[in-house]
């Protein structure tokens, strides 16, 4: 089988701590505490294969136990894992985060190795393997923020990507402005929540249609807005706005959602579906997760 899409960015062990319990700062809860597969690029890939895609993954990941272990892991998902940049010297990134019953109360990012990697992740786009200057790839991008600034502001002028059908998602708020060189780069299309997008426009808005038609007035190609169980919005430059409202569901978990709403838009429009009918389906996905009727 062959690879259909790439995802480039954070492959990681991510480490929640879950509780039913309603937490505030300082909370000490009963709960679960599991170690995943995970990493924004991963998770893009996870919900990709559950919706019949095959990707690639481009990364940095340690030739420690857990980064052997995590290759192997996702070697049995069925993803390209021969992309993968495998370090002698740096160790496997980690995410940690604690959700509640109201929702994500706080995570840690340790992305360290992949942002020391640089764009020796990017080797297969350039030697051959994937493409290169001279027949640059020319098939789907999935892209996080994870990368470094410096990185990403390469990628957007970089002719290795320059036939590329580019999706990028940030991988945090916190790291949201580090997708500003992509902005306004003509074959992207930015998956953001609306504080995500509040931070690329530099101004706050109130919903996410109005967040859309703000970033198009930015330049850019094409933008979809979340914003939790409320309105959500894409918008496309010359067409317009569209909009759907998630199903209300018993949230049980977050970590993920947006990268399964991606992934569910991706897998859609793959399908040649509707403008409508991809953000309908990439909702309905979201909401299937959050609430615990699709796997990890």
């Amino acid at each position: 089988m062959k690879h259909d899409i790439l995802c480039i960015g954070s492959v990681l062990w991510d480490v929640i701590g879950r509780s039913s319990a309603s937490m505030r700062l300082g909370s000490d809860v009963p709960g679960r505490i599991t170690r995943l597969p995970g990493g924004v690029a991963l998770n893009i890939a996870m919900a990709l294969r559950r919706f019949g895609m095959v990707p690639a993954l481009l990364s940095a990941v340690g030739r420690d136990a857990e980064g052997c272990e995590l290759v192997a892991r996702c070697d049995e998902l069925g993803l390209f894992t021969d992309t993968i940049y495998r370090s002698d010297d740096l160790p496997t990134d980690i995410y940690m985060a604690i959700e509640g019953a109201n929702g994500l109360i706080a995570a840690i990012a340790d992305a360290h190795s992949l942002e020391a990697a640089g764009d020796k992740i990017l080797r297969p786009l350039a030697d051959g393997r994937l493409g290169s200057e001279a027949l640059p790839y020319s098939g789907t991008v999935a892209l996080d923020g994870n990368l470094t600034e410096a990185l990403l502001a390469k990628i957007a002028t970089s002719p290795l990507f320059a036939h590329a059908d580019l999706r990028v998602a940030p991988a945090s708020p916190g790291k949201a402005e580090r997708l500003l060189p992509l902005l306004t780069h003509p074959s992207a299309t930015l998956y953001v929540n609306l504080e995500e997008a509040g931070l690329l426009a530099k101004q706050p808005f109130a919903t996410a249609p109005e967040a859309a038609d703000g970033l198009l007035a930015r330049g850019a190609a094409r933008v979809l807005v979340t914003d939790g169980g409320k309105t959500c919005a894409e918008g496309t430059r010359g067409i317009g706005i569209i909009t759907a409202t998630p199903p209300q569901v018993m949230v049980t978990r977050v970590t993920g959602a947006g990268d399964t709403f991606m992934a569910a838009h991706i897998a859609a429009t793959r399908d040649n579906a509707t403008r409508q009918e991809a953000q309908t389906r990439a909702i309905a996905a979201a909401a299937d997760y959050v609430s615990g009727d699709i796997g990890t």
